[in-house]
Order: C-alpha cells, then sequence, then structure tokens
C-alpha cells in the first residue's frame, strides 16, 4: 500500500505521543487492510501539489508496487495563483496510469467546500468555494475515465463537525483521519479488497494538543500561514467580487 499526497497524506493533525510524528490516515488503512510494516509506504510531504505527486513521489510509489494507492493531493494547487484545473487533471491521470499499469487500484479524493471549516471572508470563501469546484471537476472527469474508486469527502458523514478538525481547521484530527481510513477502506471493499479489521471512530493512540499547543501553532504557524496563502489568493478573489459585483448591476 501506498499513500501519496500533502500534509493531510503525511498525518498532520493526528500527532503520535512523546513526540513520535504523525500517524494519520494511511496506517490507520493500512493496518484494516492487513497491510505489514515493509509493505507500507507514504512518500507523501506537507504542500505537496498535484505535480508534486507526479514528479517527486510517484516514482517511489511505482517500484514499491503497491495493490492499494490513495492520493490526498490538490487542494494545495486551489490556494495558488498559477491554479489549473486541466494540469490537474492530466497530472493526476498519469499518476492513475502508471499505478495502474503495476496492478495497482488507485483511490483519489473529492473535496468538502472548506470554507463551511476555515473560516474566511466573504469573497475569499467564495473564490475558495469556486476554486475547489473546479478541482472537483477535474478529479471527478478523471475518475470516471479511468474507472476507479473515489472518496467524495463532501459525502463523507460528520466532515463539518468541528471534532473532525485539529486546532487549526486545516488538517483533520485524530477523528477526522479516523473517517477518511474508514471512507477509503469503504470504497475498496466496494473494489473488492478484504477489510479484516474495520477501523473504528473510537480515538485512541493519539495526543490530544494542549491549550498552550494551540496558541503555539497558531502565532508560529496559522497566522503565517493564513498571510501568505491570503496574498497569493486575494487577487483571485477580488475577480471573483468584481464579476458579482457587475451582475449586480445588471
Amino acid at each position: 500500500m501506498v499513500v501519496l499526497g500533502d500534509s493531510t497524506a503525511v498525518g498532520l493533525g493526528d500527532p503520535l505521543p512523546a513526540r513520535g510524528g504523525w500517524r494519520g490516515v494511511g496506517p490507520l488503512v493500512a493496518e484494516a487492510l492487513g497491510v505489514e510494516p515493509d509493505g507500507y509506504l507514504n512518500p507523501s510531504f506537507t504542500g505537496a501539489r498535484m505535480g508534486c505527486v507526479l514528479t517527486k513521489q510517484l516514482p517511489a510509489a511505482v517500484a514499491h508496487r503497491p495493490d492499494v494507492a490513495l492520493v490526498v493531493a490538490g487542494m494545495n494547487d486551489t490556494l495558488r495563483p498559477d491554479f489549473s484545473a486541466e494540469r490537474i487533471a492530466a497530472d493526476l491521470t498519469e499518476v492513475i496510469r502508471s499505478l495502474a499499469a503495476v496492478g495497482t487500484t488507485v483511490v483519489p479524493v473529492r473535496y468538502h467546500d472548506h470554507g463551511k471549516v476555515f473560516r474566511l471572508p466573504q469573497s475569499l470563501r467564495r473564490a475558495l468555494s469556486e476554486r475547489v469546484a473546479e478541482l472537483n471537476a477535474a478529479i471527478a472527469g478523471v475518475v470516471e475515465r479511468e474507472g476507479v474508486p473515489c472518496l467524495d469527502l463532501e459525502l463523507l458523514p460528520g466532515a463539518y463537525d468541528l471534532t473532525a478538525w485539529s486546532v487549526d481547521r486545516l488538517h483533520p484530527s485524530e477523528l477526522g483521519h479516523r473517517m477518511l481510513a474508514t471512507g477509503f477502506t469503504e470504497r475498496l471493499a466496494e473494489a473488492g479488497f478484504a477489510v479484516p479489521r474495520p477501523v473504528s471512530l473510537t480515538c485512541s493512540g493519539g495526543v490530544e494538543p494542549s491549550a498552550a499547543g494551540h496558541f503555539g501553532w497558531l502565532v508560529l504557524k496559522g497566522v503565517p500561514w493564513v498571510w501568505r496563502r491570503g496574498r497569493e489568493f486575494a487577487p483571485y478573489a477580488a475577480v471573483i467580487m468584481w464579476h458579482s459585483f457587475r451582475e449586480r448591476l445588471r
């Protein structure tokens, strides 16, 4: 089994005790499927875009020759000024076909409206929603053409419950990662894979960040991240606002 993608694929939001790193959706799915440690590979990294999956993560994944590959990528693309749904679709298509050639079943995700979770000004929220809709349309087109399973996060039960999200509201909490793992294993079961140990939604083994940890994250990482991405995303949001204003004048 291989997990490809961004910080959610890394497991951010589900920390292990004693600074043991991140767990997250990948190990939970691997355990549910009965994958041994030497059969599990996760070359994902924070900040990865779909192009990163293709150029930097796929070679190791193909060499691993997995039965299953989960792909959690695309959301970082929506926040960048050079966003291209067509390029994302082309990159995902190549990822799926390259892995299918070595006998891998690939399961990508379609995304929820993250503006309902991470609070943004109305203009930015609308802009983000439109970008996510473009991303989802691109992914859905690839899924249909290539005939692969897909996990639709919009339809995932509890996707908008705040308990499913970590303090940053950007990454799933332990519960959120368990919900993702449940969704992935359901899609894999539908595709004919055995799931001998279904994922439990009872949290255990992770670490609940302290209030001090919450504050530290917001100051050191959260605010700077919003500032960086806001500057990149603002021009697109301004265009959305202008078109909305023109529509109201008609």
